[in-house]
């Protein structure tokens, strides 16, 4: 495959996604009066609650079987590997370059999550038709790597909805803070009625009420508070773990998988002679809304991004450094090891799925994230639109290294 061939393929999606932001960001202006803030507010939540567990369920159900998904143990390896490594980086980051406190958890999320769904799946089946693919059988290669991406895309949706879901939740608290600290409340003092009372009266009842209490409280009393504080803490962890495992994105995903792996489900709905193949058709409609109204909302918060936006330029250069080169390098190294070791099938189109996993821009469900919580979301448009522009040379440049290696 040329140059100019590569480059084209690896950069139509990118260019699409740049297409539908800008009208996105006219439909935002004075002009239009489309995607007002409110708007804007309204349609995530719409894409948080129906479309994206409507994409994620429809691709999981359709594409992905129980026999595949033990030949891909791998895959949630890598995938957590991203994250985990694309972590540690942004973490780095936020302590070389100290961000405002809000921001934090945004770098740190952009720098760990990767786009694992909607690019792949345009991706990998517009690689699989061009002419010299090495990759085999157009057909073949097309339905297979369908069906990686589906995988992908529902293992990084996993990931997103609870580890990079917390940290922009965390930033969203750490914004309420700054923003309760910068107006605080005037607390009135309480007047003193007790026109009796003297200094030396409220030390004596000062004295009497510390020796009632501590003759009331005994000293075991201190060991059963840090048992009730141990337990307490960790019944809100796993109530918070419960609610993220339970968001409508995670939840599609598990029935998904469910629904995939058990045959007798899986013939239900998936298939032409399948008695409730309408309720998939419908899914289907619904989560094919998902990528556009992302990206229309990616565009309008782009416009009051760009005048109010506090993002330093150094943190959009370091988190680029990170996306395109710290990642991929280290991704070829994660997936040469493992095909040594034995742990991957022989097939290239895996391995090259695997090492994309490593290249790919950040996911803009996180923009999704922002909206929900009211946090950074000018920021954030502006961190993806630079990201996004150079991931059409970062994409061609390292898909090509990836098919010379695997080639």
């Amino acid at each position: 495959m040329g140059f100019w061939t590569l480059f084209e393929v690896a950069s139509m999606p990118i260019v699409q996604v740049l297409l539908i932001s800008v009208l996105g960001a006219l439909m935002a202006t004075q002009y239009w009066n489309l995607l007002t803030a409110d708007a804007r507010r309204s349609l995530n939540k719409m894409v948080f609650t129906v479309f994206t567990p409507s994409l994620m369920f429809a691709s999981l159900a359709k594409t992905v079987t129980l026999e595949e998904i033990i030949s891909w143990w791998f895959m949630p390896v890598n995938v957590a590997m991203t994250f985990l490594i694309g972590g540690i980086l942004g973490w780095i980051v936020v302590k070389l370059l100290r961000p405002k406190p809000h921001l934090e958890g945004l770098v740190i999320a952009t720098c760990a999550s990767g786009n694992l769904g909607n690019l792949l799946l345009i991706i990998v089946p517009a690689i699989c038709h061009e002419q010299g693919s090495p990759f085999g059988n157009r057909d073949v290669c097309s339905s297979v790597g369908l069906s990686y991406a589906s995988f992908s895309m529902a293992l990084g949706g996993f990931f997103i909805w609870s580890y990079s879901y917390q940290l922009i939740k965390q930033s969203s608290v750490r914004y309420k803070a700054l923003a309760q600290a910068a107006e605080p409340e005037e607390v009135p003092k309480e007047v003193n009625k007790d026109f009796d009372a003297n200094a030396q009266t409220q030390l004596l009842r000062g004295t009497t009420d510390d020796q009632e209490d501590v003759s009331i409280v005994p000293q075991a009393s201190h060991l059963q508070t840090r048992k009730e504080s141990f337990w307490k803490r960790s019944l809100e962890f796993l109530h918070q773990l419960l609610e993220e495992l339970l968001a409508p994105p995670t939840l599609a995903a598990i029935v998904g998988f469910i629904f995939g792996a058990v045959v007798w489900l899986r013939n239900l709905i998936i298939g032409d002679s399948a008695p409730l193949r309408v309720i998939q058709d419908s899914i289907e409609i619904l989560g094919d809304g998902t990528i556009p109204c992302i990206t229309l909302i990616l565009g309008g918060n782009l416009i009051q991004g760009l005048r109010s936006s506090t993002l330093k330029p150094l943190i959009i250069i370091a988190v680029v450094c990170v996306r395109y080169i710290a990642l991929p390098f280290i991704g070829v190294w994660v997936v040469k090891a493992a095909a040594a070791l034995g742990f991957l099938p022989s097939d290239p189109l895996y391995h090259y799925v695997l090492m994309v996993q490593f290249t790919l821009p950040p996911a803009m469900n996180i923009g999704t994230m922002t909206q929900l919580f009211d946090v950074a979301q000018e920021e954030c448009s502006v961190l993806f639109l630079w990201t996004y522009l150079v991931a059409a040379l970062a994409l061609t440049g390292w898909s090509m290294v990836f098919m010379w290696i695997l080639s």
